[in-house]
């Protein structure tokens, strides 16, 4: 409590606007919010990203963030049950993926966040960063960052919900509320998602049952003086099956079988902040303080908590100019965070950065650079640094970019002091990454495409292995996991009413040995089209995915890593606007129920049709 109240009488004197996102959402479209210290103009961001909107979602029925962070170029989804979904960003490893909601870490005690039921009700957009961002982000971004940014007041009054069944039932609602001075938002939802059995053995469906609530504020104490705040609530109950007992599987059928596990999770994330504008807008402060809280148990057991906080200072000084639109910008950063969980409750974690971003916009060039300094009392200093360009060939619909950096990830508690059924390392050493990029974007009246070449070596990757006693640890590699591929992105307007969408992932991610790394597709190919009908009123969107190329290590037998087979998956959307406030939905998940795995032994969810009504006033 002592640092919310320090904040509040701080704020009084540097100010700021939320997290990643400026209170004004009409610049949504305009800008890249989790790109720099300060957003950074989309058509000036020289490093490869991606961006989910909320028009995409609905016409899309995208129901999970998990749903619409796959297919995107360099990004592999892999999910082993209700319980655990990882994203990885270039082959990189779950916890090499920093996760933000509304500029929050995601996930308490500085671990890795999972994916669960994290529906799309509340979303504005969802931005994806390929590469290190470790300048910006710290550790645990360093080979990428997903920023989940949720529903703003717009200007006016407006209210809103939906309520969806098919295979259980979901329901919505929101209220958002600005004006000359501020405005406030609340989203509220629920889903009791029946499920389906993730042991493939034909035995009780594993549901997802969620409740979040997310409040966000902010208002213009002064004509100088921005404050606000942000709170997310999350509750989830799921389902899970168990590895088949005295490890007696002898292939995927048997590995994981049919039991009624359950496991609850309670997540709490806040933020306040303050920004202030002097000098004509030519020097602007923000202070922000956060706070991730995480609780977890499995059948009723033990209570795990994991809580983070970071106190983040920025300044940024227009050097020709007011910050909002200075062809020069410097933008320096100070931040002190404190990671704690009960998996081990005598060590703490405490580290003290500080950072340096320069960016310019000439005619047609621009440049990004940024250089930080962590002071870790747990693994000593490290220096990560970035560089990006991207060039407008004049009189072309041609841009040029390329970038370059380092990215830092610190060893986790349940890796450096065990837990899991698992023998910690505290001889550990954090991993490091090194990636640089080229890419060309080519964007005409009617679309764009983008491609993009990386590669990238990590030092020092953290594996887990068993030991000759038959325990299980972790170790580091010696040598560097070399990762190299192509991301590809197109989306054009076919004609007035059909619009088409396309990616394609390659990626040779291998270990220091020369071994491929698992859980991460060599190919991975989306398709999807949006056909507008009855002159707008309605629409129907289909979505194909292709996956090759995948590897996981069966755990079973002699323990070997194989490929698992190539799939390819088929969803279907449909909308009508019954009144220009009401819309019908229907969405079919799986459309030719097909059997896949994304992980050895665990099963896919078969056709399962949603019907749904939205509405907005």
């Amino acid at each position: 409590m002592r640092s919310i109240f320090s904040l509040l009488a701080l704020g009084a004197v540097f100010p700021a606007v939320p997290v990643l996102a400026e209170p004004q959402p009409f610049l949504l479209d305009e800008i890249v919010l989790s790109g720099s210290l300060t957003p950074v103009p989309a058509d000036g961001y020289a490093r490869a990203y991606s961006v989910v909107t909320r028009a995409e979602i609905e016409a899309r029925g995208l129901a999970s963030v998990e749903d619409a962070l796959r297919a995107l170029p360099g990004l592999s989804v892999s999910t082993s049950g209700s319980s655990l979904t990882q994203i990885r960003i270039r082959g990189g490893e779950a916890n090499h993926t920093l996760v933000l909601i509304d500029g929050i870490e995601a996930s308490g005690g500085a671990d890795s966040h999972v994916f669960s039921g994290f529906g799309t009700e509340d979303i504005e957009r969802i931005e994806v960063l390929r590469g290190p961002q470790s300048v910006i982000y710290g550790s645990n971004a360093s080979t990428g960052v997903v920023n989940i940014i949720t529903r703003r007041a717009e200007p006016g009054r407006g209210h809103g919900g939906g309520i969806e069944v098919g295979n259980g039932a979901a329901g919505s609602a929101w209220v958002t509320q600005r004006g000359d001075r501020g405005g406030l938002a609340l989203s509220l939802a629920a889903r009791n998602d029946r499920g389906f059995d993730y042991s493939g053995d034909g035995g009780g469906k594993d549901g997802l049952d969620t409740r979040t609530a997310t409040l966000t504020g902010d208002v213009a104490a002064t004509e100088t003086l921005r404050v606000g705040a942000i709170l997310r609530r999350e509750r989830l109950r799921y389902d899970y099956d168990a590895e088949n007992p005295d490890w007696a599987a002898t292939d995927a059928d048997s590995y994981i079988v049919d039991a009624p596990l359950f496991g609850r999770r309670d997540g709490l994330r806040g933020a306040l902040w303050a920004e202030h504008e002097a000098f004509d807008g030519r020097l602007t402060q923000r202070l922000q303080w956060q706070q991730s809280r995480d609780r977890a148990s499995e059948n009723d057991g033990p209570q795990r908590r994991g809580e983070t906080q970071r106190l983040r200072y920025r300044a940024s000084v227009g050097l020709d100019g007011r910050v909002s639109d200075a062809r020069h910008l410097l933008n320096l950063l100070a931040e002190r965070q404190r990671d704690t969980t009960s998996m081990a409750p005598d060590q703490r974690r405490q580290a003290n950065a500080v950072a340096l971003e320069y960016r310019a916009r000439l005619d047609g060039l621009d440049v990004q650079a940024g250089l930080r300094h962590d002071d870790n009392r747990a693994f000593g200093d490290f220096t990560s640094w970035n560089i990006a360009a991207s060039w407008q060939v004049p009189d072309m619909p041609l841009r040029l970019r390329g970038s370059a950096g380092t990215g830092l990830v610190n060893p986790s508690f349940t890796e450096l002091f065990g837990g899991f059924g698992t023998i910690g390392n505290p001889d550990l050493r954090p991993e490091q990454n090194r990636s640089v990029d080229l890419g060309v974007d080519w964007q005409w009246a009617q679309g764009q495409v983008g491609l993009t070449w990386f590669r990238e070596s990590l030092k020092d990757e953290i594996e887990f292995f068993a030991t000759p006693s038959g325990d299980f640890s972790y170790r580091n590699q010696s040598g560097r996991s070399p990762r190299q591929g192509v991301e590809l992105a197109a989306r054009m307007d076919a004609t007035e009413v059909l619009s088409l969408g396309a990616s394609y992932t390659y990626l040779d991610a291998k270990n220091p040995d020369g071994s491929v790394e698992i859980r991460r597709p060599r190919h991975e190919a989306g398709l999807n089209a949006t056909l507008a009908l009855l002159e707008g009123r309605a629409q129907v969107s289909g979505d194909l995915r292709r996956v090759s190329g995948l590897w996981d290590t069966q755990f079973w037998g002699g323990f070997e890593t194989r490929e698992l087979p190539a799939y390819t998956v088929v969803n279907l959307a449909a909308a009508y606007d019954l009144t220009p406030n009401v819309r019908a939905t229907a969405r079919v998940v799986n459309l030719f129920d097909r059997s896949y795995s994304e992980v050895w032994g665990y099963a896919s969810q078969g056709r399962t049709a949603y019907l749904g009504l939205q509405a907005r006033w």
